[in-house]
């Protein structure tokens, strides 16, 4: 969500975030498909399927973090979209509990939202290209915190404290105990720290002149991608009932 008048917007960035919520709800099918009706429950864990659904959430970080430059409003977009995720957890604990979602995605951008906005003025008099490459390498090096360890991506370098991983309302940052469990779990770290990538690398483009292609609009994504959350909120409710009445009534 951004505040930009519509004659105003880069709607290239609409189309991105489009490509991306396209990718997401077809995603979720197969998830829905394979994993919550049972056709392959290891479908979340192949190799490719975990590319395909990192480049989602990649996606939606970055573009979301590119759009906070444009926001006048950081606190009240950052409060609604966290009040989704709330939302979101709810319904899914009380339809849904062996797919419950606790820190989904939309409680990140939520979070992000705020902390981006209150640091706007300071993130701004950092050099787009030395905050790019600042904040790429705390993902970097910071994804693995929430599997216990400081590293390279995946390949660990330290290992963290146990006592670190004690307490369950530390998940939220990032420090989830053995007995947590999300079927959809972005913590702050290190997801912020690309988000904060995303604010710096439009910074870096207006910065250099190519925000001036993004003034393209492609007319169907560019609607699909102004509403994208509330494409969100709807999409999953909607497969699993078309997937509950295939199963139910077709095989």
């Amino acid at each position: 969500m951004t505040d930009i008048k519509k004659a105003d917007r880069y709607s290239l960035i609409d189309a991105i975030r489009a490509a991306a919520i396209i990718n997401m709800v077809l995603y979720h099918l197969c998830y829905d498909i394979f994993c919550v009706f049972g056709v392959w429950t290891g479908f979340y864990r192949a190799i490719p399927v975990i590319i395909w659904e990192r480049f989602i959430c990649c996606t939606f970080n970055i573009v979301s973090g590119m759009s906070m430059n444009f926001s006048r409003h950081g606190y009240r977009h950052g409060i609604i979209t966290n009040l989704c995720g709330f939302l979101i957890t709810i319904v899914t604990v009380l339809v849904m509990p062996e797919q419950a979602i606790r820190f989904g995605v939309l409680n990140l951008l939520g979070c992000a939202m705020l902390i981006t906005f209150a640091l706007r003025r300071e993130l701004s008099r950092i050099k787009p290209l030395i905050g790019m490459l600042i904040f790429f390498l705390l993902f970097m090096l910071l994804y693995g915190v929430p599997n216990g360890f400081i590293g390279l991506f995946g390949y660990p370098l330290i290992r963290l404290p146990e006592a670190m991983y004690r307490f369950r309302w530390l998940a939220f940052l990032g420090f989830p105990p053995n007995s947590f469990y999300s079927a959809d779990y972005f913590p702050i770290i290190p997801w912020i720290f690309l988000y904060l990538f995303g604010f710096e690398l439009w910074r870096w483009i207006a910065d250099k002149g190519f925000d001036r292609f993004f003034r393209l609009r492609i007319p169907v994504l560019d609607f699909i991608g102004r509403h994208s959350l509330s494409i969100y909120l709807i999409h999953q409710p909607l497969l699993y009932g078309v997937c509950w009445l295939i199963f139910r009534f077709i095989t």
